[in-house]
């Protein structure tokens, strides 16, 4: 289902794997750990993950934080901290020979990060910060940018323009859910189509998508059962990418416990995904004519 005017990205290369995401590349994962918990657990979770990805023919990108600054308490787990949070991603990137992804969302940790990450990720809550895009596009690192709870799809390319008006074009837009009043969150699947106007691929972030963000007072809970549904329907509607925290232990992880899908389940998501994905892949786009607004669209006014 190609769009011509959506572009390829480019993560990695050179010392690790590149990956490559596009409307007509191969599935690519970004996956593992919420946060960063210790090398051991990192190093065993990258290794696990691979060669299940290796395994089904899937591209992969190792997925971790050392800060996760939007936590619903001051005493939730916040991280292992920037140095040594770096020091764990540079030893998964330089042991697998794969590329790493974390999230940002403090600009004076942009220089330490680029030297290490291969894909900067902008938080969904920071998605409209225009001093952390423009910071991040600086890097010439590829961006991934979630899409704010609050956002429309198509209010998606402003954060994309800022960040291409570095010069860089390796972007990544990704979907992880639109608030439907208090502690809930819905996708709507329209969104990879029109995310796509903006010229750049689309990810679908499964675990986040079934958070209920601060439902538990103190913590956010949510719903991991209806991630296998969701894969299946986003890779139908278009996805490029597939995002999900992964843990081996998710109900005693030190955060997005009640999200993180388990790594025994993965492959079974990740095989109906990509049985899905190289269909759809295959498929001619059909486009329908839109009915004539008598006013403007709202896309058209973003």
């Amino acid at each position: 289902m190609k769009n011509p005017h959506v572009r390829d990205i480019t993560i990695g290369g050179g010392d690790v794997t590149k990956v490559v995401i596009g409307e007509q590349q191969p599935l690519t994962l970004i996956g593992g750990p919420c946060a960063i918990e210790s090398l051991e657990h990192a190093l065993s979770m990258a290794e696990r993950i691979k060669a299940i990805t290796d395994k089904l023919g899937i591209q992969y990108i190792y997925k971790s934080c050392y800060d996760k600054d939007c936590r619903s308490s001051s005493k939730s787990y916040l991280g292992i901290g920037v140095e040594q949070g770096l020091e764990i991603l540079s030893a998964v990137r330089k042991k697998f020979g794969i590329p790493v992804d974390c999230d940002i969302s403090n600009v004076s940790w942009m220089d330490a990060t680029a030297k290490v990450v291969d894909f900067i990720q902008i938080p969904a809550y920071l998605s409209r910060q225009t001093h952390l895009l423009i910071a991040a596009g600086k890097t010439g690192r590829a961006i991934h940018i979630k899409k704010g709870q609050f956002m429309s799809p198509w209010n998606m390319k402003n954060a994309a323009i800022k960040v291409a008006s570095t010069g860089n074009q390796n972007i990544l837009l990704t979907d992880r859910g639109t608030f439907f009043g208090y502690n809930m969150l819905v996708n709507d699947m329209k969104c990879f189509k029109i995310m796509k106007e903006s010229g750049y691929p689309v990810g679908f972030d499964a675990t986040h998508s079934v958070q209920w963000p601060g439902s538990m007072g103190t913590f956010t809970g949510g719903e991991r059962e209806h991630i296998p549904a969701l894969v299946r329907a986003a890779m139908a509607a278009g996805a490029n990418a597939l995002f999900m925290e992964i843990h081996d232990n998710p109900d005693h992880a030190l955060c997005d416990a009640p999200t993180q899908i388990p790594l025994h389940r993965i492959e079974g998501v990740l095989t109906q995904a990509k049985a899905i994905y190289d269909i759809v892949r295959e498929m001619p786009e059909l486009e329908i004519e839109n009915y004539v607004h008598p006013t403007p669209q709202r896309r058209s006014n973003a």
